[in-house]
């Protein structure tokens, strides 16, 4: 699979004078050396963009969405390659890279349709004061501008997918600025964009270093960003650029909440196998993976153990093993970094249930009970394949306990009792409530996106062209309505 990746400059390929190595973190072997653009390069995007955008906005619907169709058929025409490609650099395990290009499928397809029904215009009378006789407001949405998408690597081809996709929708320009550590899927899609009729200019996949990535973020004429990581960088990002549009995507901690009336043996084994599931798929490195389980005390003592064996029944290993559950993370030093963190709370008087084992980038699922409140693991989002368990007295409790976070995300409650869904909608500080299940559900047209230190605007189709796009309004004067 080791080859050498151009990248994509205004649509054309093109190579840099330096290059950089990608390595696969199960056994560290080359995957794929990738192209670095030079200041001259990254200029001659983003003054391609810039200069095309006015073009780009005009592009007739049709046209914008047969490219975006074509790429979602050659994306699943290509299904498996791509699978392989996203678990060799990422050491995602393949079953789970084939479900992620299986979702860039839909959000491909989500897109040419919204491109399709989207800017459709908005007619209101103004005849209802005297004033506005015989004039109509017509409002219609048109882009902000060029796009800075900068993508993480836990999802290095889905969620470029979602920056790119909506923006051809939308007819804004875009630059994409893959992560240093998975930019082969990224460019690859670059490689099914460069198969379609888009205007020239109106994208870029740059492998830009992050270290040359602030004069990008402060370049103007890139009026809008849209980030996904972590919580330090992104909100650098919102500082050193106030007056830009930003959607930011900074992650969570999410709580799976086990209420008192999902207590039937079959409802607790379900739970046990979601929350075992949905906190080591992708080795933790999700957003919305389950890293708290908070469950009322009156089912506490009977889903505590079955957690622990459903964790224990997760497959671990080489992540291109279709058997594999759970693969290495994405080197070594963020292996290191869990394994720190679990010791501290370890430590401090938590209890070690299972796992709590390093070797090179895996870490071993692992569960703990009683964490205290002030430990690391207990505050930020770990980004690993770990669990902590805690016991609640009551619904009550078991929602304060969620909200004492200062991520908000999405939240994941069990419960059959429909007022309980309701008073958890009402309750819980998170962008997304998922009832009967883990908070790691999301449907990639539906709005997504966090509260509190989890960060601002959504991602979803629909509502990401919404972010890229303002409304302007034409006043028709004159007329016999």
């Amino acid at each position: 699979m080791t080859s050498s990746h151009a990248f994509w400059l205004a649509g054309r390929r093109a190579t840099g004078e330096t290059a950089f190595d990608v390595t696969s973190p199960w056994d560290g072997h080359l995957v794929g050396r990738v192209g670095v653009p030079d200041d001259a390069q990254i200029e001659e995007a983003v003054a391609a963009a810039h200069a095309v955008r006015d073009e780009f906005a005009a592009t007739p619907a049709h046209v914008r969405a047969a490219a975006l169709d074509h790429v979602g058929r050659r994306l699943a025409e290509r299904t498996e390659e791509i699978a392989r490609l996203i678990c060799a650099e990422n050491g995602k395990p393949v079953k789970w890279a084939r479900g992620e290009v299986g979702r860039a499928v839909s959000v491909f397809r989500f897109a040419a349709e919204e491109a399709r029904r989207f800017n459709g215009g908005e007619a209101q009378r103004l005849d209802t004061d005297a004033g506005g006789q015989g004039r109509l407001a017509l409002t219609r949405r048109f882009p902000k501008g060029v796009v800075l998408g900068i993508a993480p690597f836990n999802f290095p081809l889905n969620l470029c997918a979602h920056k790119v996709a909506p923006a051809v929708a939308a007819g804004a320009p875009i630059i994409l600025k893959p992560a240093p550590a998975t930019p082969l899927s990224a460019l690859l899609l670059g490689e099914l964009l460069a198969e379609t009729e888009l205007p020239a200019g109106s994208w870029s996949v740059l492998p830009v270093p992050n270290d040359r990535m602030p004069a990008l973020v402060r370049d103007e004429r890139l009026p809008v960003i849209s980030f996904t990581g972590s919580d330090r960088v992104g909100y650098a990002i919102m500082d050193s650029v106030p007056r830009k549009h930003l959607t930011l995507e900074l992650g969570g901690n999410g709580a799976a909440v086990v209420l008192a009336d999902w207590a039937g043996d079959e409802d607790l084994d379900r739970a046990a196998a979601r929350i075992a599931t949905f906190s080591n798929y992708q080795g933790g490195q999700s957003c919305i993976s389950v890293q708290r389980v908070v469950a009322d005390a009156s089912v506490y003592d009977r889903l505590l153990p079955r957690i622990v064996a459903a964790v224990e029944a997760q497959a671990t290993g080489d992540p291109s093993d279709d058997a594999t559950d759970v693969g290495p993370l994405v080197n070594e030093d963020a292996a290191k970094r869990v394994e720190s963190w679990v010791e501290e709370a370890v430590a401090a008087g938590a209890e070690l249930l299972t796992g709590g084992v390093r070797d090179g980038a895996a870490y071993a699922p692992t569960v703990l009970a009683g964490v205290p409140a002030d430990v690391t693991i207990a505050r930020e989002e770990v980004f690993g394949p770990v669990l902590t368990v805690q016991r609640a007295e009551g619904e009550a409790a078991a929602f304060a306990a969620v909200n004492s976070s200062k991520y908000g995300l999405q939240a994941g409650v069990f419960t059959h009792d429909l007022q309980a869904a309701f008073r958890a909608h009402r309750a819980l500080e998170v962008g997304g409530v998922v009832i009967g299940d883990v908070p790691s559900y999301r449907a990639d047209q539906m709005p997504y996106g966090g509260v509190k230190q989890s960060g601002v605007g959504r991602e979803g189709v629909r509502f990401a062209m919404e972010d890229y796009t303002y409304e302007r309004v034409l006043v028709l004067t004159g007329l016999a309505l």
